[in-house]
């Protein structure tokens, strides 16, 4: 049995390898030619942070979620633009979708339901967030008195995962990125058929539809994960049928790639942080189960 899977997962992934070059590929030269011109509309945005947040983190852009921790870190976004750009960030989502061949009207609607709830959420948290802001202001007046807020030197927490994407080479990062995701699917695929042959598909099934609002808390809590593997884990679900419309939502809007532990790292204040994280997951599970609960299907 170990073997048939693990063999099954190999010739899966190996199928997937062209379109995932070509579609890194394509996606590193999107943002080297737009990154910085990305990066400049959202620090203008204003009040429209969250819209224009939302609509930017749709975009393949290897660490722009990175980058907005940064942002927020030094003063220059709002929250809720921050979590617009979280919630919105397709990660890998976009890269398996396109090489399994997944319609393009059912990757748009994904991508565009992502912006939409980014946008209004992001508003939604910059009103209330706004509400508290004279206690947190009174509070860094008292501790704060002669610090001034300005955009951080950020190192791009991107290198840590040895993505090398701001050394030029674009071939040479798709390369590195097309074998790290193969890695990474093939592991996922491993595990997942491992999972379906150990326990069974229709236990698996049965459970997620028994416990539909449980699996919603389950995906958002994987989609907390840190890096590529999480929107791996979610989307391969998805396309095997685990994982419904809601439950899927929910783990790729709290996905947010590395862009929660540059925050960590970059922004004072571990209560501020582990909020925002908070609101991050509470958002996405939200989401979640209103799609779930609504029998709403993508």
């Amino acid at each position: 049995m170990i073997i048939d899977v693990f063999l099954d997962a190999f010739l899966d992934t190996i199928k997937l390898i062209p379109f995932l070059f070509l579609t890194y590929f394509l996606m590193e030269y999107l943002e080297h030619r737009t990154k910085a011109a990305t990066q400049q509309m959202v620090r203008k945005a204003g009040r429209f942070g969250p819209l224009i947040g939302g609509m930017a983190g749709a975009f393949p852009q290897c660490g722009f979620s990175a980058a907005a921790s940064g942002f927020y870190a030094g003063g220059v976004i709002s929250v809720g633009t921050l979590l617009a750009i979280f919630l919105s960030t397709s990660d890998e989502m976009l890269p398996i979708f396109l090489s399994e061949s997944v319609a393009a009207g059912t990757i748009f609607k994904i991508l565009g339901l992502k912006v939409v709830i980014g946008a209004v959420s992001g508003f939604a948290i910059d009103f209330l967030w706004r509400l508290g802001s004279r206690k947190r202001a009174e509070y860094r007046e008292q501790h704060h008195q002669h610090q001034e807020h300005h955009e951080k030197d950020i190192h791009d927490l991107c290198e840590h995962e040895h993505c090398h994407c701001e050394e030029g080479s674009i071939l040479k990062s798709a390369l590195i990125h097309t074998a790290q995701i193969t890695v990474f699917i093939f592991l996922v695929s491993a595990g997942i058929g491992f999972l379906v042959e150990t326990v069974g598909q229709e236990t698996i099934g049965s459970f997620i539809v028994n416990q539909p609002v449980l699996g919603v808390f389950l995906a958002a809590l994987i989609g907390m994960i840190p890096n590529c593997a999480a929107s791996v884990i979610i989307t391969q679900m998805y396309l095997g049928g685990i994982l419904g419309t809601g439950q899927m939502l929910a783990g790729l809007l709290a996905g947010a790639g590395v862009g929660v532990l540059v925050l960590c790292k970059t922004n004072k204040g571990a209560k501020e942080n582990l909020g925002i994280i908070g609101i991050l997951y509470g958002v996405s599970v939200f989401w979640g189960i209103l799609f779930e609960v609504s029998g709403i299907v993508v």
